[in-house]
């Protein structure tokens, strides 16, 4: 067989090939361009073609492949093309869009959101640090020690192991390393994640949300730390609101108050929130302990501050009128959807 009669012919053919179909584009790929092609073989008589002829026969046997290969790719093309023609004349442009489904914000994240951009317009800063801590940051440091009664008031998680390491029990360890590591004057708010061993039911949990603020320098009065609170109450609740302060007991203050802002009795839902008193409590509070201050290196003599601490979960129950504080932490879709408004 004459392999130069052979290599022209095949030309021809690639040539005259019909290929008016993918498939038929298909088996011309198969025929002159797959691994077992019909041009390959010839590539082996190449030996048996003088030596004169040889360049002459190399020549022709690279048109063959490269006239097959550009065969291909134009009908490869044509075949996308008209592909990509079809589906867009399929396309109905009156039709309406898809929806985009916007997510939510948490309700906890919500709150806890208002009530720092409310401190912050006070000039509080925000200050975050480690849930997992040390037994002094969270406990000795604001004044309660090993054999301290007020340890008897958390249930606390301690790590495997441990009597030194533990979760969080409040956010008040926050405040402790600020203390210790800036100077006065000091102005944070501390959000975060609590852990207290508590049995879970509809009004606790052993994990909730704190939003804890401590105010340090020379000078803080305790009628600073009302008129804090008073603006703060009024900014959530109304610029009308009342409040009064009643005593209580933290180890980390002194003088302790609770603070409450009055509701009013007038309707059934407030009669209900307030217990029939019409004031609803809201926060804890109170001034520095001298005590905790020399703990953390500042001079009680010189510097006094307020702090103060507000339950997040407590207040979303109140603003969404949530009746389960588990509804918070289950991540049940029906339930958050209900808060895209407050996006």
């Amino acid at each position: 067989m004459d392999p130069f009669k052979t290599a022209k012919e095949i030309l021809e053919n690639i040539s005259n090939e019909v290929i008016d179909s993918p498939e038929l584009l298909e088996s011309f790929r198969m025929k002159y361009l797959a691994t077992k092609n019909i041009i390959k073989p010839l590539f082996g008589e190449m030996k048996d073609v003088p030596v004169e002829s040889r360049k002459e026969f190399g020549f022709l046997l690279n048109q063959l492949k490269q006239n097959a290969e550009e065969k291909y790719q134009q009908w490869k093309q044509y075949f996308e093309d008209q592909r990509k023609n079809d589906e867009q004349a399929q396309i109905d442009l009156s039709r309406p869009g898809d929806p985009i489904l916007l997510g939510s914000r948490h309700p906890i994240s919500i709150v806890t959101n208002r009530i720092i951009d409310i401190f912050v317009k006070l000039g509080f800063s925000v200050a975050e640090n480690r849930e997992v801590e040390d037994d002094w940051h969270n406990f000795t440091a604001m004044n309660t020690p090993q054999d301290h009664p007020a340890r008897d008031m958390q249930d606390t998680f301690y790590l495997l192991n441990s009597t030194e390491y533990l979760l969080r029990t409040h956010t008040s360890s926050v405040q402790a390393r600020v203390m210790s590591s800036q100077k006065p004057p000091i102005r944070i708010i501390a959000p975060g994640r609590v852990y207290r061993n508590e049995t879970i039911s509809a009004r606790s949990h052993a994990q909730f949300h704190q939003v804890e603020g401590l105010y340090v320098d020379k000078g803080v009065s305790f009628a600073d730390m009302k008129q804090t609170l008073l603006y703060f109450a009024q900014e959530v609740y109304g610029p009308d609101t009342k409040i009064r302060l009643r005593p209580s007991y933290f180890p980390f203050t002194e003088p302790s108050a609770e603070m409450d802002v009055w509701m009013g009795t007038e309707t059934e839902k407030n009669k209900r929130l307030t217990k029939g008193t019409g004031w609803l409590e809201v926060l804890g509070c109170g001034m520095v302990d001298p005590q905790v201050l020399a703990n953390c290196g500042i001079d009680p003599e010189v510097y006094t501050g307020f702090a103060f601490g507000i339950g997040i979960e407590r207040s979303a129950m109140q603003q969404f009128e949530v009746g389960d504080i588990r509804m918070f932490f289950e991540n049940d879709l029906r339930f958050l959807s209900q808060f895209k408004s407050a996006f």
